[in-house]
Parts: C-alpha cells; structure tokens; sequence
C-alpha cells in the first residue's frame, strides 16, 4: 500500500557527533526535521546534564528579549530580515548574550533617564498649578484679615505666634478623610482652604490619571506642625515651599516656567534617542530571536546525548524513517563540513524490538482529515489508516445530513474563498481563537461543501424548495382528458400511477419535484431516508470489516481472516446485510400496481429472529428456510470470534510454533477476546441503529429550512403592493441572518459532530486500534516558543 494507506516504515539509528562538529549537525537535523531523538540519560536529572549552562543563558537571552523594550523592538523587526547568524555556532552563544545584555543595559539606562524626567515634569508641573492656586487662597485671607502675619508678640500676658503654610496636592477621593482628620487631630487650630486642579494629573508613583486637589493649610505653633505634616504624609500628600510674598512667587514662577520648557526639550531628544537605538535593534530583532530559540534547542537536544568513553564523540539514538536515511546522511556530512570536523560524523542502524512511532506524511489538503482521524488516536505502527477513506465518506456523512443545494452552494464559496486567500491567512498569522478552527479545516468545508451540493441535487432540495430542471415524471392531463368538476372543486388530486400516462419515468436526478408539492410528502421522504440510512450504514461498517484483512496480511496473522475477520463479516451480512437485501428486493419486485399488497421489511426482519416465518406473507419463495440457516450461521459466528484466536494462540504455545513470548496468559486472552466479541456483536445491533442519526438529521434540517422559508422570507413575497419591495429587504437579511446563523453553523457543526461519531465509533473500531504513539522530530518549524506565545514570531 502507498505511504498515505499505512505508517512510514521507521528504523532505529545510532548518531556518532564528533564534539567539535556536534552542534552543526544537530543545526542540520533540526532544519530538515528527519529524525526523532530518545534520550539516553533518563536517569540523570536534568539541572546535572553537560549543556545546562548553555540553556540557562539561552534562557537569559529569552528574558531580554522578552522584555517591554524589546517587544517593541520584535514587533519592529520584519521576518524578511536578512540574518546571517540563524546558523550560530557554539563560541557565539556568550557573543550573542554579551550583546544583549550590552544593549538591554543601554535600554534600561536611557528608560531610567527618561522616568526620571518625567517624574521631575510632573512634580513641576504640580508645583504650578500649587502656586497658581494658592496664591487666591492668600488673597482672599489677606481681605478677610489683614493682621494674619504679624510676628510673635505679647498682650495681657498671652503669647501669640505667627502664622504658618503648608501647601500641595492630594488626591480628590481622600479629601473629606483629609480634612476630617485635620480636625479631629489639631482641634480647629488649623485653617484648611483647597480647590480642584482643572486638568487631570498622573500620579507621581503609580502613574495612573486623576482628580487632584490643591490645598492650603494655616496653622500656629510647631507642635501643630508637625501633626499636620505626619497627616499630609499618611495621605500621600505630594507638598510644595510655599513663597512668603508675591515677589518671591512670581520669581519662582518664572524659573518654573523655564525649567518646565527645558524639561520638555530633553525628554524630546531623550525618546528621539531611544527611538533610534530600537530602530537600530530591530534590524537584528528577529534574527535573535530565531537564533535563541534554536541554540535552545539545540543544546535540548544535546542533552539527550550520551558521551563515549573518551569524552570527545557523542551518540545519539534517533527514529528516522527509512526512506530518509540518506537525507540523514548528508545532513551529517553538511554538519561535519560546517563544523570543520577532522573526523566526519555517521550513523548506523541498529536492531530494536521497541515499538516505532507512528508518521503519515500529509499535505494542506489531508491534514485536516488526519486530525480528524488522530483525535480518535494515533493509528499503531503500520497500521491501515482510516484518513485516505475519510477524504471521501466524512463530507459524504456529513451531506447526507446536510442536503442543500442552497446551503451547499454558500458552504462552498466560503471554503474556496479561504483556500483562494491561504496565502494572506498565512502572511498574517491570526490568533483569533474563533477563526482558526475554520482556517485549518478549510478543504473540509470544501469537500463538505461540495458533497452538499450533490446530496442537495438528490433530495431535490434548495433553501426548501425543489428545482424543476428536467421536468417532472407526473402529469394529471391523463386522469381527466376534459374538462372535469373534480378538477374545479377539489385543492388535492390523488395521482394514480397505475392509470397509462400518469407516471412517465423516473425524475432523471434526485427527487421528482413534484413530491414538494405532496401532503404525503414527509412520509415519502421518512420512508426513503431511513431505507437509505441503513443502506449506507451496513455499506459502511462493512468496509470497516475488509480494511481489517490489510492489518492481518501486513502483520502476517493469517489466522485472524479466519477467526477474526470471516465470523465478523458474516455474523454482519447474515444479520443486517439481508436486511439490506429485503430492502433492494421490496422496491424491485413490487411495482406500483400490487404496492399496497407488499409486506413490512421490518415486521420480516423481527420475525426472522423470533424464526416465525408462516405468520406473515413471504416476500419470496423459500424465503424462511433461508432466513433461518442465516440465523444460524450468525449464532455459529459467535463461539468461533469468542473462542478460536484463544485456543488457537494457547495451542501455538503448548504444542505448536513458539509465540516468542515468555508468558502466555489464556485467561487474560480469553477475557480480551470476550470483551471484544460482545462488543462486537452487541455493536453490529446498536451501530447499524445509529446511522438512522442520518435520516433523522436530515428530516430535521429540511423542515428547519421549510419553517424559515415560510415564516420568514414568504411573509414579504406574498405583499403584492409597493410595501412589499420596501418590506423585502430588511425581511430578506433576517432570513439570511438565520439561515447562517441557525441553518449552517448550529445545523452544520451538529452534523459535523455526529459524522464524527460515525466515523471514530461504527467505522473505525472495526479495524483501527488507535494506541501508537506520534513521530515528534527535532524540527524547528515546530518548536514551541515563548516568542509565539507572547506574538513575536
């Protein structure tokens, strides 16, 4: 079989790295993704492993680089920068972090600078809008009384002292606690005046926008004082000198205003400097990046390595696939000639009795498929893969619960549209969460599309409504050739296929058109969908039954086609395949003349287990004596699937051909084997039920389809005035809306997750064990990085 039927087949080989060339080779192996690496020290802790110093400082340049400045600087750089250093060498490691620890303390310094000015902008701008305010504070105590700064003096044996100010800025929310405590601290010996700055202030600590206020506060003693002061500071209060005279205020005023101007003229060239230095860091910004997270990597890798005795080799153990082993090769040589090496580098393959990892190569187009596949599990070491059939069968599933031309049609262009744009979704990189999931499954919502499409031409069904492309089969003009009261009185005619003329042949594609006009139309159609669902349900499973013949040739287990694959096949034929049998036979034997004579398929098939073939009229001669040998040869199937692999492998073991094992367990065997035969068995009834999901669906999303279309859209069809071309466009964009909304996304992912059971439990498990384990190989297009996660890469 090809490489997408089955596995890649895997080898495993031993890596000989000379020390000097170690790290090149590895940079090779890494850029072509060729091989898996298993570590080699498993009991080594792995803060005790050779490289660890080397992956610290890789770590350290990590940090750097992922710092506020330097994210400013990733997001500057382009990934059309041209680096000449992505393939580093081991001697540039402390090179490359000297450099960045050179640039991140330049950095640092000019943003230090550049806060600081900042912070002595702000405390200045603060102390204006202090002195603009006060100084109406001192005005108007000055009118109110004018004897407020008089020096200490003495009168009638009391002693006065002169008044003091304490003047800054708080916060606007602590004002009232503010002034509360001022009151309750200094007992009314204090005078307390404020006002609200006009514009909003970033405080000097947090650097959060607020209200401040502007406060002065009047006090007598030094006592008094120091209480106000231990206040202000408990309040965070930013304080300020306040000038003695309106001399002295203009004159600070004055300064202010210069050092304020020279203030902004520095911060100007101090963000113009910096400005220049991350430009100048950009145009190596992602070539760092890059280069860390692949020296990272690398030194992993290495680590995983084991060292001969002489300390100068290293010995990797690698899972490569064997078609690649060249390619292998000459990445060695290449990492052998980059890294100057006197002795060049080989691998050699080695025996091995551990199970391989699981690689299928895939494309843009079938790795959707394959996830789909590997969410039920990664397929065993050269195991049939389900995911070349599933190209077909899962949009087909999922259409035959989606039929709509309509639906198919747009379902379709959305998906061309995403696969014509792939390129631009690409270039962008879209972390939306939402949008993802659509882009990566795009050539399934084609071929979902598309499959709609061709089920919607069958079920003759678009947005609901039918389409009379060739004509239908049917005609009433041979009922009544003249002019008939029957035909002016009565809304419904009975069309009688046995009448000549009536029924001219079959509607060439799909449903005859006519059938949308038919009251018995929803039991036409239940009638017809759940036959096929079953049909397709027994068609599929027992696909499932023959792929399992490819596993047991590959594997070179012959007996299972006769205890495992020939009772599964017939125990499924016998039952549910004659039923299909019934089916085909019902609609060839029985024409529409002695239709209303022909016997249930069902009530046949019940008493076909119940073996009471005389109650009810036979659809054929012969017909219970065959009944009865299939169910009899379906009850021989089931002893020889419980007990024929058991004693087969517990004579194999005794006294024929040895098995290669040490111990043979027969019991745990033969509870394994009974686990799976009642799976099976029970799972042949319960599954083929399961694909009525089919029939069920796809009722449910033409009547959903049929509601909308005639509470909706049919609403504005039927104005006949000029309302009605006003009416029917805001009326025909809710129907779009709920057609999107309701009839493709909810509808279309509920079909979507029950073509998806279909497939991982009634298709799958026949044939697909699901236990292996993934190819994962040093690849560094897929390295996890915490520059993706921070949006640098």
């Amino acid at each position: 079989m090809g490489a997408c039927f089955r596995s890649e087949e895997m080898c495993l080989a031993q890596l000989f790295l000379q020390s000097g060339s170690a790290y090149d080779c590895i940079s090779e192996l890494g850029e072509m993704g060729l091989a898996e690496f298993r570590d080699l020290n498993p009991n080594v802790s792995p803060f005790q492993r050779r490289f660890v110093s080397e992956i610290k400082r890789c770590e350290e340049m990590e940090r750097i680089l992922g710092k506020g400045d330097f994210f400013f600087v990733t997001c500057l750089a382009t990934s059309q920068t041209v680096c000449s250093l992505c393939q580093s060498r081991p001697l540039l490691v402390l090179s490359l972090q000297e450099q960045l620890q050179r640039l991140e303390l330049e950095l640092s310094e000019v943003a230090k600078n550049k806060e600081t000015l900042r912070r002595n902008l702000l405390e200045l701008t603060e102390y204006t809008h202090a002195l603009r305010i006060t100084r109406c504070f001192t005005h108007s105590r000055s009118r109110v009384g004018p004897h407020t700064h008089k020096h200490t003096h003495t009168h009638r044996g009391l002693l006065y002292w002169r008044v003091e100010f304490i003047s800054g800025l708080i916060q606007r929310v602590k004002v009232e606690a503010f002034e509360r405590m001022l009151w309750r601290v200094c007992k009314g010996y204090t005078i307390l005046s404020y006002a609200e700055v006009d514009e909003s202030l970033a405080d000097l600590d947090t650097g959060e926008i607020s209200k401040n206020v502007v406060f002065l506060i009047s006090f007598w003693g030094d006592q008094i004082g120091q209480k106000v002061q231990k206040i202000c500071d408990c309040y965070h209060c930013h304080l300020y000198p306040h000038p003695e005279t309106d001399e002295e205020r203009a004159d600070v005023m004055d300064s202010l205003k210069i050092r304020i101007q020279d203030l902004h003229n520095v911060l100007h060239r101090t963000e113009e400097y910096l400005k220049q230095v991350l430009q100048k860091a950009s145009e190596s910004a992602h070539c760092w990046v890059l280069q860390v997270t692949k020296m990272k990597a690398i030194y992993h890798i290495l680590n995983l390595c084991s060292f001969d005795v002489t300390n100068k080799c290293l010995i990797a153990e690698v899972w490569c696939p064997v078609s690649d082993l060249t390619n292998l090769r000459r990445a060695l040589e290449e990492g052998s000639r980059k890294g100057d090496a006197t002795v060049p580098s080989f691998v050699n393959r080695i025996p091995s009795k551990d199970t391989p990892p699981t690689l299928l190569r895939s494309n843009k187009f079938t790795s959707g498929f394959q996830s789909i596949v590997e969410a039920y599990g990664v397929g065993d070491y050269r195991e049939a893969s389900p995911a070349p059939y599933t190209i077909i069968t899962f949009p087909f599933l999922f259409a035959v619960m989606f039929g709509d031309v309509g639906h198919g049609v747009a379902m379709t262009l959305f998906a061309l549209w995403m696969v014509l744009t792939e390129k631009n979704h690409k270039r962008r990189r879209s972390g939306n969460e939402m949008w993802r999931p659509f882009y990566e499954g795009r050539y399934i919502i084609l071929m979902m599309g598309l499959f709609s499409c061709y089920t919607g031409l069958i079920y003759n069904d678009c947005f609901s409504k039918s389409l009379n492309i060739f004509g239908s089969g049917w005609n009433v003009k041979a009922m009544f050739r003249e002019q008939n009261e029957t035909l002016q009185t009565n809304a419904l005619l009975a069309l009688d296929p046995n009448v000549s003329g009536v029924f001219t042949g079959p509607y060439p594609l799909g449903i005859d058109p006519i059938w949308n006009l038919a009251v018995n139309r929803l039991v036409f159609l239940n009638s017809y969908k759940m036959k096929m669902s079953v049909i397709i349900g027994v068609l599929h499973m027992s696909f499932g039954v023959v792929l399992s013949v490819f596993n047991h040739l590959h594997f070179r287990q012959k007996f299972k086609l006769y205890l495992l694959f020939l009772p599964e096949l017939l125990f499924l034929l016998c039952l549910f395949g004659y039923l299909v049998f019934m089916i085909f036979y019902k609609w060839l034997a029985f024409s529409s003349a002695d239709s209303r004579t022909a016997p249930s398929v069902l009530i046949h098939f019940i008493s076909m287990f119940l073996m009471q073939g005389n109650t009810t009229a036979p659809l054929y001669p012969g017909q219970a004596a065959l009944q009865m040998f299939l169910v009899a040869v379906a009850l021989l199937c089931v002893p020889v699937l419980l007990l024929g692999k058991p004693l087969y492998l517990y004579w194999l073991h005794h006294g024929g051909k040895s098995l290669g094992v040490h111990r043979f367990d027969f019991g745990d065997v033969f509870l394994h084997q009974s686990i799976h035969t009642i799976e099976y068995c029970l799972g042949c009834i319960s599954n083929t039920a399961s694909y009525l999901r089919l029939w069920a669906l796809s009722l449910a999303h033409a009547q959903l389809s049929e509601v909308l279309w005639a509470m909706v859209l049919r609403v504005a069809l039927k104005i006949s005035s000029r309302l009605g071309a006003v009416v029917l466009a805001p009326v025909f964009s809710v129907f779009a809306l709920l057609t999107v909304s309701i009839l493709m996304l909810m509808e279309g992912l509920s079909a979507f997750l029950h073509a998806l059971r279909l497939h991982w439990v009634e298709f799958q498990n026949k044939f697909y064990s699901g236990t292996g384990v993934k190819f994962a190989p040093f690849d560094f297009s897929l390295l996890p990085s915490v520059f993706e996660q921070d949006g640098l890469l």
